[in-house]
């Protein structure tokens, strides 16, 4: 059997099929492949490392983290039980100008109050007690410390109690012609035996070691 020729009409439409082939083929290889995208240098960069606190910041954070006993106390107690605070059996007057004189010579370095109770034979509750009351009285002021990594106070005196300690055997007090006394009068303290002597003795005496 012979085969049928293709009429030139389906000729020509098999060769146009074919070039369509052709040029789909053509697009696919002529085709450039996509770049990837370039990083930027920001996604590159490793993440930063937290930032270490300073000491002051460490400092600020355990502030307030930790609270002393005297805060605690200051919570607890009312203003009354504070500047009414009394140990028993104890003269609270000569306890304050003890105090007084300790922090004294320590002048504006001040002490810190740890040192202070085991020198006065105080329970740390007595003494934290004590310091609050001294402060609310005007006579000490408290420094809080960061010592050996825990917070404490350093006690300073802020003013020394009158003491009349050292004009106690003054011959002034009892002097039988005090109303007769002045600068320029026959009687005067410029030429007074009794002072002279007064003064003399009180020389002589040893100093008290505290």
């Amino acid at each position: 059997m012979v085969k049928k020729k293709d009429t030139p009409i389906e000729q020509a439409a098999k060769i146009k099929a074919e070039l369509d082939i052709l040029k789909e083929k053509a697009k696919i290889l002529n085709a450039k492949p996509s770049k990837p995208k370039k990083t930027t240098k920001k996604a590159e960069e490793k993440p930063s490392k937290p930032k270490k606190p300073t000491k002051k910041e460490l400092e600020e954070i355990k502030k307030q983290e930790e609270k002393t006993l005297e805060e605690e106390l200051e919570e607890q107690l009312t203003d009354n039980e504070i500047e009414n605070f009394q140990i028993e059996k104890v003269d609270m007057d000569r306890l304050t100008a003890r105090v007084c004189d300790i922090l004294a010579e320590k002048e504006s370095d001040g002490m810190f109050q740890s040192d202070l109770w085991k020198k006065l034979k105080l329970s740390s509750r007595d003494g934290s007690r004590l310091a609050l009351k001294l402060e609310r009285m005007g006579t000490i002021y408290r420094e809080k410390i960061l010592e050996k990594e825990r917070w404490t106070y350093k006690l300073i005196l802020k003013k020394t109690p009158i003491s009349t300690q050292s004009i106690v055997n003054a011959p002034c007090l009892v002097c039988p012609v005090e109303q007769k006394c002045s600068l320029e009068g026959e009687i005067s303290p410029r030429s007074c035996q009794l002072i002279e002597d007064w003064v003399i003795a009180e020389m002589k005496k040893p100093l008290k070691i505290k």
